[in-house]
């Protein structure tokens, strides 16, 4: 019983890791893309132009998605209290 829900939790951490930061990553893949093809394009060779716009794309991304990610967090570490409680009794 132990080990399955030591198993179940470190799933579901895991789950809830990549649910959380997957926003954020998929900005920042797409906009270094974006930014990459851009310079490629117009001969841009400015190194700090794409950090400065991924950098700004993810602030935007952490600021529109930030409450659902604390909300998801959160209800993981309800789950997980619930079965430490549920393990005292």
């Amino acid at each position: 019983m132990n080990a399955e829900l030591a198993l179940y939790i470190g799933r579901r951490a895991l789950e809830v890791a990549m649910i959380v930061s997957a926003p954020v990553l998929i900005v920042a893949l797409v906009v270094g893309f974006g930014t990459a093809l851009l310079q490629a394009v117009s001969s841009i060779r400015d190194m700090t132009l794409g950090m400065v716009l991924k950098i700004v794309a993810v602030a935007v991304t952490c600021l529109l998605a930030g409450g659902w990610m604390m909300e998801v967090s959160a209800g993981f570490t309800v789950e997980i209290f619930n079965h430490i409680r549920a393990l005292g009794h």
